[in-house]
């Protein structure tokens, strides 16, 4: 059956994920240690357990997060159009979530459950080397299911953007294809942030048939997309992800990222913040970047630098949202001008 010619789109991108509260604190590694976290990591817990590890932690900066949520925030702070799909609780928590996300621009309407589980937190301990360690409680946003999936609002964003994290819950499973189905009926695109290695690890084949059959757009650190195809090799693994999405983008800390076209490579530099303080979010924020220089035509290399800009942003603070408009990072000496796909489609020379 032909792909349908799309409607011109109300929204960039619109993100499925998990809607969640973020409680960051600062620890040190012995006191890490003592409380037997795997360092680095994103490990579910219950909510007898959440409330242990809230009593345990230091002070903290308490704002609405969740990582496709993040990355609406992100992206709607360098001016583009975003919308979320999440769900929260009727509770206090998650009328902090509904007001948070809003206010940083992104249109929100999913209704709140009554009864069942409270809203979900996630608890974040960073450590003097700014790495984090979360502890999640799901809570409410795991109850997302195919009947919270506003089809209007699939058909209207250019981009649908899903969390990987969310994928450990089949009616959330279900909600993904359901999504990417409606997505590419409207002649849409549907990306995927693997999210977590252990993760990807839970879940490697379901993840593999979606990436292969569903997905245009991945995102994914080297450790992800090592796990997803079950090398140690960066080269290959980017070749494999290649071949499965049209575009790929694929982090590695410092050392940059990598955009990967087929068999087309581009290398992106990081840019360097200055003092590193806080982690969190920073692929959120990569992913921000790059989805907008996506949604505005530009190439690979804009696409990626604007990634490193907003991910250079993020690191330089506590939290995982901006604390400065994203916009005004952007050189407007490179980003105001047509990308050269703009001026081929233009007719103008490239050079």
């Amino acid at each position: 059956m032909p792909v349908p010619s799309p409607a011109a789109a109300e929204f960039d991108v619109v993100g499925l994920g998990n809607a969640i509260v973020d409680v960051v604190s600062r620890i040190d590694e012995a006191a890490l240690a003592a409380l037997a976290l795997r360092k680095g990591a994103m490990t579910l817990i219950d909510s007898d357990r959440a409330e242990a590890l809230y009593a345990a932690m230091g002070p903290a900066i308490e704002v609405s997060g969740g990582s496709a949520a993040n990355t609406l925030a992100g992206l709607a702070s360098l001016g583009g159009r975003g919308a979320y799909i999440g769900k929260v609780a009727d509770d206090l928590l998650g009328g902090v979530f509904g007001h948070d996300i809003r206010a940083a621009g992104v249109t929100y309407r999913t209704p709140p459950a009554a009864g069942g589980s409270a809203t979900a937190r996630c608890l974040i301990f960073v450590t003097p080397d700014a790495e984090r360690t979360m502890q999640t409680f799901l809570g409410a946003s795991a109850e997302l299911g195919p009947q919270d999936i506003d089809t209007a609002l699939i058909e209207a964003a250019a981009i649908t953007y899903l969390e990987g994290y969310l994928f450990d819950r089949g009616p959330a499973r279900d909600a993904f294809f359901k999504a990417a189905e409606l997505a590419h009926a409207a002649g849409r695109r549907v990306a995927l942030s693997l999210s977590d290695e252990l993760c990807v690890l839970r879940h490697r084949a379901a993840f593999r048939d979606l990436v292969a059959g569903h997905v245009d757009i991945l995102f994914a650190n080297a450790a992800e997309i090592a796990a997803l195809y079950k090398v140690e090799d960066f080269a290959e693994a980017a070749a494999r992800a290649g071949r499965d999405c049209a575009f790929a983008a694929l982090t590695r800390g410092a050392a940059g990222s990598v955009i990967v076209e087929g068999a087309r490579l581009t290398e992106i530099d990081s840019v360097a913040p200055g003092p590193v303080v806080d982690t969190t979010g920073a692929g959120d924020l990569y992913a921000a970047g790059v989805l907008f220089g996506l949604t505005r035509g530009r190439d690979a290399a804009d696409c990626g630098r604007i990634g490193a800009l907003a991910a250079a942003e993020i690191i330089g603070h506590h939290g995982a949202r901006p604390e400065m408009r994203l916009a005004d990072l952007l050189d407007e000496t490179v980003f105001a001008a047509p990308s050269p796909a703009q001026r081929r489609r233009a007719g103008r020379p490239t050079a």
